[in-house]
C-alpha cells in the first residue's frame, strides 16, 4: 500500500521520500528511496526526514518487538526449548504524534482483525494522528499480501469516509486526494508538497 500511495502523490507531481524497508517490490523511479534494515534504523530515518515533508504516512508497524540479545553467531540447534526474549520496538507513529513543533499532517494506518472503527479510533487518539486509514485484514483476499482492500479513514475532528473494495492503486489515488485536501485545509495553503 505504501508503495502504490507513493506512485500516486508522484502522479500528482509532488516529490516522495520513501522509507522502506526490505520488499518484493519495485519502487517508484522517481522516489527518494531510503533503505533500511532494523526498525531501529527506520525510526532514525523518518525523524530525520519528517520536518521536510507536509505529510507524513506511515502505512504499516515495521515490528512490535526486536529480540532483547542479538547473538553475532548462529545459535545451535538443541534439544531442549529455547527462549526468545522480546522487547518493545520504539513506536514510530506515537513518537512523531508527541512531538509540540509538528508542522506536517501525520497519518497512520490501523491493520484490525475485529472492531475495526473502534481500534482504529483509540489508535488515532493515542498517537496523536490528524488521519487514520483502517483496514480489516482478517480477510485473506483483501488487505495484507493482497493488490485489493478496502478502508476507512478516520479524522481527528470525528469525520470518517469509507472507500470500498478495489484496487490498491485506485485507493493510494483516492488517499491522496483526502490527504491533500485535509493538508490544504490545515495549512490554508494552495499548494501541498507530499514527501
Amino acid at each position: 500500500m505504501g508503495y502504490a500511495i507513493a506512485e500516486a502523490v508522484l502522479a500528482e507531481g509532488h516529490d516522495v521520500t520513501l522509507i522502506s524497508g526490505p520488499v518484493n517490490v519495485a519502487p517508484p523511479h522517481d522516489a527518494r528511496l531510503i533503505s533500511v534494515s532494523t526498525s531501529d534504523q527506520m525510526f532514525e530515518a523518518v525523524h530525520q526526514h519528517v520536518d521536510k515533508c507536509d505529510i507524513c504516512v506511515l502505512c504499516a508497524a515495521v515490528a512490535d518487538y526486536k529480540p532483547a540479545h542479538v547473538s553475532s553467531n548462529k545459535i545451535k540447534k538443541q534439544s531442549e526449548k529455547f527462549s526468545l526474549e522480546l522487547v518493545p520496538t520504539r513506536d514510530i507513529l506515537t513518537s512523531l504524534g508527541q512531538r509540540q513543533d509538528r508542522q506536517f499532517v501525520l497519518v497512520g494506518f490501523a491493520a484490525e482483525t475485529d472492531h475495526l472503527e473502534e481500534n482504529a479510533t483509540k489508535k488515532l487518539r493515542a498517537k496523536n494522528c490528524d488521519i487514520i486509514v483502517a483496514n480489516d485484514v482478517s480477510d485473506a483476499n483483501s488487505g495484507l499480501e493482497s493488490d485489493v482492500n478496502e478502508v476507512t479513514i478516520l479524522f481527528r475532528n470525528g469525520e470518517k469516509k469509507k472507500i470500498s473494495r478495489a484496487q490498491k492503486k485506485f485507493i493510494a489515488h483516492e488517499l491522496v486526494k483526502i490527504f491533500s485536501h485535509f493538508a490544504t485545509k490545515m495549512f490554508d495553503k494552495k499548494n501541498v508538497t507530499i514527501n
